[in-house]
This record gives C-alpha cells, structure tokens and sequence, in this order.
C-alpha cells in the first residue's frame, strides 16, 4: 500500500470517527463514563482479588453481558441512522466496479492510455520512424493561422533539425495518436535561433523565454497540432481538439516527454520538450557566454 493511500485511509477513519461523535454524543458520554469506571477499579484489582479470586470473575461476566445488551440495544435504537450510513459508503464503489466504468471529474482526462502506452514502447523499440509527408504549405499561411498564430507562418519544419531521440518519440506519439484515436498530428515548429526566440519573445504572445532560454534552440522542444479538415484545431473549448491535445500530452509523458500544458505559468498545449537534457544544454551554453563576456 502507498504513503497516499494509507493517509487517505487514515483520514476517511477520522472523519467517520468525527462523523460519529457528532450524531451520537450519548454514546461518546458513556464511553467516557466507562473509561473513567475502569481507571477507579484498576486501582482497586488488588484488594478485591484478595478478598474474593471467584467475585470479580462472576462480577465481569454480568458485566459483559450487560454491555452486550446494551449495544444491542443502541445497535437496534440507531439502526436507520447506520443503514443510511453504510448505504452511501458502499453504493458508489460497488456500482462503479459492477458496472466496469472509469470515473472522472470535469477536466480531467478519462481516456485509459495503458494500451496506448505499450505502443509508444513498442514503436520506439522497433525500427526508426520516418517522419510523415508535410501537409500542404498553404496550412501554415491560412488567414485564420496569420490572425491567430503568425509566429509558425515563418517557423522552421525540418525534422533534421530535430534531436534524433526526441524525433524518434514524438513521431511514435503521432502514429499511435493516429492509429487509435483517429488524430493526424502535424510539426507546426522544430528548431528555433536565438534571433527568432529574441523576435517572439519581444513580440509577448508567443513565449517568456529569451534567447538560448527555450529548449527549440538546442533542437529539444517541438511544438504540433492536430489538424482537420485541412486546418490546424487551437480551440481548446471545442471538445474534440480539447481531447486530441489531452491526449497527445499524456502519450508524451508516456514517452518520456514534458507536455507544455502541465505548465502552471503559461499553458502550451502544443509543446513537448526533452526537459532534463535542455537543462543540461542550457548550464553549458549560459558557461559558454559567461567566457565570451
């Protein structure tokens, strides 16, 4: 058992406890009472075993079952009250687990991903992918992509550009994305220069980061999108675009990958990054410029 679940054990069994001290105060009292009773006797075990071995023994067996009595009494008093109880702490996970349903809450992503996952291994331990065709150029230069994204209309597509083991997991990424779910994913932006990040970075819209900041420059971050119908999806409240890029972040921390829309500062769906290794890229080049001046 985990560290998490046995805390989440711990703390139903003390709001069940609280629960119960609450509805049943007379209960609470009497155990006070009895606990107070015990601690007055213990102090006098010893002379009563002097004066009689046989009176305890008889006294304790009434005593029991007068005890007995009583919580049978209680039990038969409050019956309703823990029928409830046990009802609305038992129904739930026995209609879930009769009916073999994955529960989640809004915003969460439901999909069962465990298939999906022994793909991307199976993929990546398999013979090298190949990038697929590019969609048509005039994807890139859509009105609709200059009005809401102009930044990709000039980015750079070349996959060569890409690191050769980032390549390799986010082309699985798309192939099981297209093979089981039905999405056609696209490279909107590989490789980034330093005068580029410079650019966006100025511009506010498309990233925080300055130059040699951004895993793009040492070909450790892509960006990518589902395209439809023709046209690159970026509406995040339209439900199957918000799906496709749930998706393709959960298969890319499947493969290993950092998925921007994990991001607490800034979303970016479509962004998957090599993270520890842009890190290390990033200490080496911020050395390099400190020598330079």
């Amino acid at each position: 058992m985990s560290v998490v679940a046995g805390v989440a054990i711990a703390a139903f069994l003390l709001a069940a406890l609280v629960c119960w001290a609450l509805l049943f105060p007379d209960a609470v009292a009497r155990l006070r009472e009895r606990f107070r009773a015990k601690q007055i006797k213990s102090h006098s075990v010893g002379a009563v075993r002097q004066a009689n071995d046989e009176t305890p023994i008889a006294k304790s067996r009434i005593s029991f079952r007068e005890e007995r009595h009583g919580l049978r009494g209680w039990l038969m008093r409050h019956w309703v009250v823990l029928t409830t109880a046990l009802a609305l702490l038992a129904v739930p996970p026995l209609v879930i687990l009769l009916s073999r349903q994955t529960v989640v809450l809004a915003d969460f992503r439901g999909d069962d991903l465990s298939e999906s996952g022994s793909m991307v291994a199976q993929l990546l331990r398999g013979e090298r992918l190949t990038p697929p065709p590019p969609p048509p150029p005039e994807v890139f230069t859509t009105q609709e992509v200059r009005r809401l994204r102009p930044e990709i209309v000039t980015a750079d597509r070349k996959w060569e550009q890409i690191d050769a083991d980032l390549q390799q997991r986010v082309l699985a990424i798309y192939e099981v994305m297209r093979r089981q779910y039905g999405y056609e994913m696209v490279l909107i932006e590989g490789y980034r220069s330093p005068e580029r990040q410079a650019e966006l970075m100025a511009g506010g819209k498309a990233t925080r980061a300055g130059a040699w900041q951004s895993c793009h420059q040492y070909g450790l971050g892509v960006d990518s999108a589902p395209i439809r119908d023709g046209k690159l999806q970026w509406d995040m409240n339209d439900e199957w675009t918000r799906r496709g890029y749930y998706l393709y972040g959960e298969l890319a921390e499947q493969a290993g990958l950092d998925w921007g829309g994990n991001w607490r500062s800034i979303k970016d769906y479509v962004h998957v990054e090599m993270s520890d290794r842009c890190k290390a890229a990033r200490a080496i080049k911020r050395a390099e410029l400190s020598q330079q001046g």
